[in-house]
């Protein structure tokens, strides 16, 4: 690890430790990744041989790492505020312009990713990974065992975030991750060239045309027949916004060549 990452959770605990005459706590500096031990007292604490102050001030849903000799959040601001998100469950998400990209109210994004990689079997599978994000879903298709995972992701900054979160899977050994649209690098991948897709876009109104019909007749075309596609989409609310995307998604995957279902929060397609 880098950089020791702190939350609001791990400041309040050293804090403790020194209240209660501790000279050294058991946390986690990498998001609940591994537990060490680090050494405190009231002007900060000690880690690896290194001193560390404590922050003036912790927010809340704030994660922050050590940058030239003080703690910095995990966030940039070049078009959009995108920051890494602390979770109770470890594994972090991120928000782009505070739109929150990963499910977190009841399941840890980290699990979540692994059950919608389960469903499209990788084992041994040459799998394109649509929208890189934080790598969890490239993560569990390494875990489970895929021969490579392709994975493009738009925005330098998240690929930033990557780099700094310890549950994003380290490039090489069977993950590519080329920065760039999948919506225009699509065209230059071969025909039938992959066993299986997973297509987590963000939402409909961002980025409408990862939810295209020339998009998905893409998709059909790179992937071999009886391939299997993950397609999330959410659970937008049909009365505020007047359309039923997922059953409109339904739709298009088929004019494209797939039978596709409705599967939890996203649709789960088998190319013919």
């Amino acid at each position: 690890m880098n950089s020791p990452l702190l939350t609001q959770k791990v400041h309040e605990t050293l804090h403790a430790a020194v209240r209660s005459g501790a000279r050294a706590v058991e946390c986690s500096l990498d998001l609940d990744r591994s537990r060490t031990s680090v050494g405190v007292d009231i002007a900060g604490w000690a880690w690896q041989g290194q001193r560390f102050p404590y922050l003036e001030t912790c927010k809340d849903r704030t994660i922050y790492h050590w940058l030239n000799g003080a703690f910095e959040p995990v966030a940039r601001y070049a078009t959009s505020l995108i920051k890494l998100v602390p979770t109770e469950w470890g594994p972090p998400t991120f928000e782009i312009d505070g739109i929150k990209m990963l499910p977190t109210a009841h399941i840890s994004p980290y699990a979540d990713a692994e059950r919608k990689v389960n469903l499209i079997q990788p084992r041994g599978k040459l799998i394109l990974d649509t929208c890189g994000g934080l790598g969890y879903f490239a993560a569990w298709c390494l875990q489970g065992q895929a021969k490579q995972v392709l994975s493009f992701e738009k925005n330098a900054d998240v690929i930033w975030l990557r780099s700094l979160n310890p549950w994003s899977p380290e490039i090489g050994s069977g993950l590519t991750l080329t920065h760039g649209d999948i919506a225009e690098q699509i065209g230059a991948l071969p025909a039938d060239s992959v066993d299986a897709i997973l297509h987590d876009p963000p939402r409909f109104g961002i980025a409408g045309e990862l939810y295209s019909q020339v998009f998905y007749d893409q998709l059909a075309r790179v992937l071999r027949r009886k391939g299997k596609l993950f397609h999330y989409v959410g659970t937008p609310n049909k009365l505020t916004s007047g359309r039923d995307v997922p059953n409109e998604v339904v739709k298009r995957l088929q004019l494209a060549g797939f039978v596709a279902k409705l599967n939890g929060d996203g649709i789960l397609a088998v190319k013919k």
